[in-house]
């Protein structure tokens, strides 16, 4: 009995202070995959001390009763566990090292292997022992006796005991601070349980071992688990602290979703939101069905997917967003905001209840609405708007108003700290996507200042669509004789576009007909003069015009042709010019100005992709050449700058200009080969 009374002391003890440890075994098993793995391992290496200790206080008592058979039965089966669990105190300990020390290189592999190696040499001895002694057997007169492979086994754990421990002090040299301290204290307990270990060896009527586990576990929980979840302890607190200043703040792993909060207001509490669980995404998702106010439910279902939100973090360190919640029946405004973790592995996601402040702000408009100088914007109601911003030109803050009546009574609908910014958003979201390019570019901010620097206004065409119906507006943009701030307008004209489509369709098969080239069937130089009159009128009046270049192209040895194969060949072959130039330029008008001459007029996507096409017509020109086939046509292309161009002709004669020059080279390369 007295044998027993160190294991029964190291078993009370083990359970006192590692209790925790010892009842999160398995709830603790999931956090291998955050880099604490070492917790896990560290509550495995606690169980089979334990496991051990029980072994060994078994041992004392029925050692004590050998002479009866039945308690001889339960003695050798008894020394079987006491070798079996004190060989897995020797492998789950090194387990526990490598995760602690969170190397996954050849060393931690090697010593991982060397544990299971030495507990599967062990378990075969023991299996070994029941058919013939080999660790351990009982003589005539019941007492223990150790057989050669008892020393062997014993010998192995030593040498693993002395090798961790050499590791540990190794990495311990190496490090600093805290850390260092508790690289040495398990590097120390590896061999206060070794030096014991060899004490077992030599006389085994002693529980040294499990005295040498005692004093390791002790030496373990006072230097490096107590110093851990005192720092954890720590850290909850700032957490904590922090999370004073929102009504929920929730970590969450990036991967697999499990979340934990930190705090919540009352209010917040009496959704009863889960306050941990495993799956982020989806549990929010379900959430938003509950206590989101129903006109915010989609936006808020389209925000907590995991592939969106792994992308928006991949964009920027944190993003916020709001929407309402229904707090007691009552919906209020909350923000979320989302950071990323330092550790790349988890993101915050801070909740706060900003409907007092929202409140608030929207009777400092008030105010402000009233004290606004509406002398500034009279001018512009005449012209019917059915919105203005009032933009600040410093800082880009903006109140909207309404028109109710264009005399003078506005009301005032929003407002914002960043109007280029949030028109950005609404370009992508109501613009028809033919024309989000064009308003981006007259939107910009730089681009603005600068049109308005030398003219009184500035405007511009372009369709939005709402419900699925698409509507034409013109955004009309003043700045304040204070110059302090841009007013913006925006009008409905879809049915003066209405009007003038009606218009233009009465007069479309006359006027079409005065407008194509008979040979080719393009369009022609009476087209293309409209159009150039068309955009200088544009630029003439101040409005912005929708980024264009002109491509001037000429064919080559058309009077060749007709002198060597006659005017029908040369005919064919301006067919075949304007053919190729209508298939390499799809997406836009070409005209044909007389004789061998073509213009085209790039826009829209094909103005996005000028230099790959041009780069296509040129090399295709060149390999006609090359091979002899037709057409080969020189080309010059020059793009509308909107700072310098005041005419049109002028960007005509810069492509016409780099036209020319081409042509030289084309005929210089023909001259060559």
């Amino acid at each position: 009995m007295s044998y027993s009374i160190i294991s029964i002391l190291a078993l009370i003890l083990n359970l006192i202070i590692n209790r925790e440890p010892l009842k999160n075994i398995w709830v603790r098993s999931g956090e291998g995959k955050d880099g604490r793995r070492y917790v896990n391992r560290y509550s495995f290496f606690l169980a089979a001390a334990n496991c051990y200790f029980i072994t060994d206080i078994a041992w004392g008592l029925l050692y004590d009763h050998r002479d009866n058979d039945i308690a001889r039965s339960f003695l050798f089966f008894d020394c079987f566990l006491y070798f079996l669990f004190m060989f897995l105190t020797v492998l789950t300990w090194i387990r526990y090292i490598v995760a602690y020390i969170d190397k996954r290189g050849r060393r931690s592999k090697v010593m991982i292997y060397a544990g299971w190696a030495m507990f599967s040499l062990a378990f075969i001895n023991l299996m070994i022992n029941f058919f013939h002694p080999f660790v351990f057997s009982f003589n005539a007169q019941h007492d223990y006796v150790p057989e050669p492979g008892r020393h062997i086994a014993f010998f192995m754990q030593i040498v693993l005991y002395l090798v961790t421990s050499i590791y540990m002090l190794y990495i311990a040299r190496k490090s600093f601070g805290v850390e260092k301290a508790r690289y040495i204290a398990v590097g120390l307990t590896c061999l206060v349980m070794e030096l014991f270990l060899i004490i077992q060896i030599l006389d085994a009527r002693y529980p040294s071992y499990a005295a040498g586990l005692m004093i390791g576990i002790c030496v373990i929980h006072s230097f490096v688990e107590a110093g851990e979840m005192k720092e954890k302890e720590i850290y909850d607190n700032i957490a904590t602290s922090l999370a004073e200043d929102y009504d929920a703040m929730y970590y969450i792993n990036i991967e697999t979703g499990e979340f934990r909060e930190f705090s919540i207001s009352k209010e917040y509490a009496s959704m009863d939101v889960p306050v941990e669980g495993r799956d982020f995404y989806a549990e929010t998702r379900e959430n938003v069905d509950k206590y989101v106010h129903p006109d915010d439910r989609e936006f808020a279902r389209s925000l907590y997917q995991k592939e969106t939100m792994l992308k928006t973090l991949d964009e920027k360190k944190s993003y916020s967003y709001k929407y309402r919640l229904m707090i007691d029946g009552q919906p209020r405004y909350f923000q979320f905001t989302v950071i990323r973790g330092n550790d790349d592995r988890n993101f915050v996601l801070c909740e706060k209840d900003i409907d007092d402040e929202i409140t608030a702000e929207n009777i400092r408009l008030e105010n402000q609405k009233k004290h606004v100088t509406f002398s500034q914007i009279a001018e512009i109601l005449a012209g019917n708007y059915d919105v203005i911003y009032y933009v600040d030109i410093e800082d880009s803050s903006y109140i909207s108003y309404e028109c109710r009546n264009i005399y003078g009574k506005l009301d005032v609908q929003k407002s914002g700290d960043d109007f280029f910014a949030e028109s950005l958003n609404d370009i992508t979201q109501i613009v028809h996507k033919s024309d989000r390019d064009l308003v981006r570019g007259f939107m910009d901010r730089d681009h603005m200042i600068s049109t308005l620097k030398d003219q009184k206004s500035c405007s511009i065409d372009y369709r939005v669509v709402a419900f699925n119906i698409t509507h034409y507006v013109r955004m009309t943009v003043w700045k304040t004789t204070d110059e302090t701030h841009y007013i913006i307008g925006i009008e409905n004209i879809d049915d003066e576009v209405k009007r003038e489509k009606q218009h233009l369709k009465a007069l479309n098969t006359e006027k079409e007909l005065a407008r194509r080239d008979e040979l080719t069937g393009v369009k022609n130089k009476t087209a293309y003069k409209e159009l150039e009159k068309s955009i200088q009128t544009n630029i003439d009046g101040g409005r912005k015009y929708q980024p264009f270049a002109l491509v001037v192209c000429d064919a080559n040895n058309l009077k060749q042709i007709n002198d060597s194969k006659g005017h029908v060949a040369g005919d064919e072959y301006i067919k075949e010019s304007a053919m190729f130039l209508c298939e390499i330029f799809d997406h836009s008008p070409v005209f044909r100005m007389g004789g061998d001459e073509f213009v085209v007029f790039l826009r829209d996507k094909d103005y996005s992709n000028r230099a790959e096409l041009m780069n296509r017509l040129r090399s295709q020109v060149s390999e006609n050449q090359r091979s002899g086939e037709v057409p080969v046509l020189a080309s010059g292309m020059s793009e509308y700058v909107p700072e310098t161009d005041s005419v049109v002709s002028e960007i005509f004669n810069r492509a016409d200009r780099e036209m020319y020059e081409n042509k030289q080279e084309l005929k210089k390369g023909l001259a060559e080969s």
